[in-house]
């Protein structure tokens, strides 16, 4: 952590979220150092999750219960839901942070980026064609309702864009570590920044 990162109060939030479909609860810690603790029973989203941690040094934990013999749907979208939540809570005034954040990423043939504002204005573009439908069993349909549910809770636009990419595996990674990376950027305190809200309106 940064001297000035440790000079902030913590910025760790934990949310529950129950409904008669899922329950989950999220643990974020902004200036982690990457951990993670995911029990989702959806292993290959727990796999993009650990993405996001290591890229983003957000430390993150998810315990997850939901409807998983109808199929995935809620439990992926709650998971974006309360991260988002989390995150939000985490971030509090937002004083001092950078903001913005973006990253490209490549894995082998594919290329994603990830472009995002902390700016109290949820909104979601996704611009991202798959080659198939799923990966493994996992409809990657649902990646959209986890980055919606996440944007719209954690109050973000958000812009991702699969530049190219042959392989859904490799497409999809490359969108969680980007997304990870631009998270990381944004709510990173900026030593030129110190106690001021980074936004001319004066509220974020």
């Amino acid at each position: 952590m940064s001297d000035m990162a440790s000079k902030m109060s913590a910025r760790i939030a934990t949310i529950s979220r129950n409904t008669n479909e899922t329950q989950i609860s999220v643990t974020v810690n902004l200036d982690g150092s990457g951990q993670s603790d995911f029990d989702t029973g959806i292993p290959f989203l727990d796999h993009m999750m650990d993405q996001i941690a290591r890229h983003g040094l957000v430390d993150i934990a998810i315990k997850a219960n939901g409807d998983l013999e109808i199929d995935a749907h809620h439990t992926v979208e709650d998971i974006g839901i309360t991260l988002g939540q989390a995150v939000a809570e985490a971030l509090g005034s937002k004083l001092g942070i950078r903001r913005y954040g973006h990253a490209y990423v490549p894995l082998d043939e594919a290329l994603s980026r990830v472009v995002l504002d902390l700016s109290g204005r949820p909104g979601l573009e996704y611009h991202v064609v798959f080659p198939r439908a799923t990966v493994g069993d996992f409809d990657v349909d649902l990646f959209h309702e986890f980055f919606q549910g996440f944007a719209n809770h954690a109050k973000v636009t958000l812009h991702i864009d699969a530049l190219r990419g042959r392989n859904a595996h490799h497409i999809i990674e490359t969108i969680y570590k980007a997304f990870g990376r631009a998270l990381r950027m944004a709510v990173e305190p900026d030593p030129r920044m110190a106690g001021t809200m980074p936004s001319t309106k004066g509220s974020l």
